[in-house]
């Protein structure tokens, strides 16, 4: 079994009936190793905790945005449920450490790995709305996505990235950026690309990813990065998301 007496005091909350957390923390890897296990994996909770985070994210960007409208509300829920943002949440909560995988599972990374932290944060968030309800859901995610809601809106998170740094570089220098693919590693089924982002022959951000696609949206992302450092103020955490045309 694991600290669940830690992991209730990291969160600040203490589940009535433990054996939601304890299945929320089991990978169905471990029962695969061990089938007299008496609890059941984590898929199901993780299926309840998603439609959890939809609406209490959605919920509390209509109420802390009023009169923005749908397509703004919806690319910044998009930030916050996104795979890499619960995997950081997971992160904070430690979570990767407790889970309960099986031994092969460890041995590949299975702690650090994105889709297995996202899964198991959402797993938790799905049992403790089964032992206590929605309003204390709100309140333990509440310090994890008022720092990200600000980070979003100062980094631009919820814009395409490629589309906001041809805006900046247009109307700051007057010129256009461009990508290029300066190398391709691993296997043909495992390709990672990089991809550098210049203008002007400058390079301003270099980013990696599975498809040139997403390793430019990368090298994009850190160029603006470079941008707000280096030529634009910093925007207040309580700063409006932008308006759609």
């Amino acid at each position: 079994m694991t600290d669940l007496d830690e992991l209730e005091q990291r969160l600040g909350v203490v589940f009535r009936d433990k054996s939601l957390l304890q299945r929320a923390l089991t990978h169905r890897s471990y029962l695969n190793e061990h089938p007299s296990f008496p609890f059941e994996d984590n898929e199901r909770l993780e299926f309840l905790g998603d439609a959890v985070l939809d609406f209490i994210t959605g919920e509390y960007l209509y109420h802390r945005f009023p009169e923005q409208r749908e397509g703004s509300l919806t690319s910044l829920r998009s930030v916050l449920v996104r795979r890499s943002t619960l995997a950081d949440f997971a992160r904070q909560w430690e979570l990767g450490r407790h889970l309960m995988m099986g031994h092969g599972e460890v041995e590949t990374g299975g702690r650090e790995r994105d889709a297995t932290l996202c899964a198991v944060f959402e797993a938790v968030v799905g049992a403790l709305y089964l032992d206590q309800g929605i309003e204390s859901v709100q309140h333990v995610l509440e310090p994890l996505v008022v720092p990200q809601i600000a980070r979003t809106l100062k980094e631009r998170l919820h814009k395409d990235p490629k589309s906001s740094l041809q805006e900046r570089a247009q109307g700051l220098m007057h010129k256009t950026p461009r990508y290029r693919t300066v190398r391709e590693s691993g296997p043909d089924h495992a390709k990672v690309f990089t991809v550098e982002a210049t203008i002007g022959g400058e390079v301003y951000g270099v980013g990696k990813g599975a498809s040139k696609q997403l390793a430019a949206q990368e090298a994009a992302r850190e160029a603006l990065a470079h941008f707000e450092e280096m030529a634009f103020p910093e925007d207040g955490a309580g700063a409006e998301p932008d308006s759609e045309e």
